[in-house]
């Protein structure tokens, strides 16, 4: 009996801890950008009993992830779908954050549509950046929503130009993602499928530890003093509520986006938070 297949795009942190708890009794197949960090995690999780089998994919290339799709689908039905791949705006230039954090995105939420078995379920790991600088002008967010995939970095407002720097670029596209979330679980329920979103706050990984050493260190710290929670999450916290979403209790959720940042977004709000300069998780 062929058995079911979850995907996870992006191996790191996140996705490893998500890939634990989605890959028991199911071929669990990896793809990120990076062959070095693939591997690492693929042997990791073999290592520990799971049928992993793997795929380089770069998520800003739509001609990839269409490939990635079809092998999926040929490995047997696709019944979780787990996109976290992303880059920060402290590792990449405005561009690169918008071709892969949001035409990236856009591209997983597309080609899975067509390919996601009947009852299966998707969620993309997105960011509390996306509720920082939220709502944007009506037209926009509409533009980000629906907007045809093929068409979506062409829009106006998104040159690099326009939209300003990385962590600008950081926040539009993370708000993107709940947006086309929201829009694609139409497409994704004619399949008899739900898709959703989650909006992490500070979670603890290798690259937080890198981001909250740099420049917006201070924001940081500002940010978890100020939360509610008064800590960072971790990965396993995130990987506890994708595990929520993709299973059968979250059956009647689909096209939401699910805020988990120990209440610094309410902080900002509030006004018991203020930042000077964008700091994003």
């Amino acid at each position: 009996m062929t058995k079911e297949v979850a995907v996870v795009v992006g191996s790191g942190s996140i996705g490893l801890a998500i890939a634990r708890r989605v890959g028991n009794g199911r071929t669990l197949l990896l793809a990120d950008y990076s062959e070095k960090a693939l591997k690492t995690s693929a042997d990791l999780l073999g290592g520990e009993g799971y049928d992993v089998t793997t795929r380089v994919t770069d998520v800003s290339d739509p001609a990839a992830v269409a490939a990635l799709a079809d092998a999926a689908a040929e490995l047997g039905p696709v019944t979780q779908v787990v996109h976290t791949a992303g880059v920060s705006p402290v590792q990449a230039p405005t561009e690169r954050v918008l071709h892969v954090d949001l035409l990236g995105t856009a591209l997983v939420l597309d080609e899975f549509a067509r390919v996601v078995a009947p009852g299966g379920a998707g969620v993309v790991i997105s960011s509390m950046a996306g509720h920082m600088r939220s709502p944007y002008a009506a037209e926009i967010e509409h533009a980000l929503a629906n907007t045809a995939t093929s068409e979506l970095l062409t829009l106006p407002f998104l040159q690099p130009d326009q939209v300003g720097d990385s962590g600008a670029a950081y926040s539009l596209s993370k708000r993107g993602n709940a947006l086309r979330v929201q829009a694609q679980a139409v497409a994704w329920g004619r399949r008899g499928a739900r898709v959703n979103c989650i909006s992490p706050g500070i979670i603890f990984t290798p690259l937080a530890q890198d981001e909250m050493s740099g420049p917006y260190s201070e924001g940081y710290r500002r940010m978890i003093e100020t939360s509610a929670a008064g800590r960072v999450g971790t990965a396993d916290e995130v990987a506890e509520t994708a595990a929520f979403l993709l299973g059968r209790q979250a059956a009647f959720i689909t096209g939401s986006d699910l805020l988990m940042d120990g209440g610094v977004i309410a902080a900002l709000r509030t006004g018991a938070l203020s930042l000077t300069a964008p700091a994003e998780s």
